[in-house]
């Protein structure tokens, strides 16, 4: 695992001293001092608030966290690119994580789905998913429980294990390549696991 700091750090995408998210950030957490409290509201703002982009037929396609928040949308990807942006700028570790789902939950094809971990005192990584909920889809932050969108359902479904302080290539590549919420629909990232193992 990399170094804690690295899952503090600014970035080019998760660019949380841009003065927008900074705001942001400040704004939601209001006189909120608890890290646990903070996290919950950052994610549940982020699920409800930020509309994910397929399920509302939404543009434009987003990549930086400063641009799901000018935007209002993003597909899961950008969404935890803005969650771990809003909690690294409350000194709060965030990472990312993916998952590897059946597109259609019937097998191939697959795709890597986004969510991320929060390090939260006297817990440890804490996985959370702010895709946003819809039918068959409840999401929730209950530390230390996970409430996450998805399990794991099918052969070559599984968890990857790794917490990324930085988004995938294969993930920044379709979001930059592609303009609109459709495309990147018809070319989700996915990756090749060897030795796989299912959760």
């Amino acid at each position: 695992m990399a170094d804690m700091q690295d899952y503090l750090r600014a970035t080019e995408i998760i660019d949380w001293i841009n003065p927008a998210v900074l705001q942001k950030a400040k704004e939601l957490a209001g006189d909120r001092t608890d890290p646990v409290e903070i996290s919950r509201r950052y994610f549940e703002w982020v699920r409800d608030e930020i509309m994910h982009s397929n399920d509302h037929k939404m543009n434009s396609v987003t990549l930086k966290a400063s641009e799901v928040l000018k935007y209002g949308t993003g597909y899961c990807y950008a969404k935890s690119h803005l969650l771990a942006a809003l909690l690294r700028a409350n000194s709060i570790p965030c990472g990312i994580c993916y998952q590897r789902l059946s597109i259609d939950d019937n097998g191939e094809p697959f795709c890597l789905h986004a969510l991320n971990a929060v390090y939260l005192p006297e817990i440890g990584w804490y996985r959370m998913d702010a895709r946003g909920n819809k039918e068959g889809v409840d999401a929730r932050f209950t530390p230390p429980k996970e409430q996450l969108a998805f399990g794991i359902n099918f052969e070559d479904e599984m968890d990857l294990p790794e917490i990324w302080p930085d988004p995938l290539p294969v993930v920044v590549d379709v979001l930059e390549k592609y303009s609109r919420f459709d495309e990147v629909a018809e070319n989700l990232p996915d990756v090749l696991i060897i030795g796989k193992k299912k959760r």
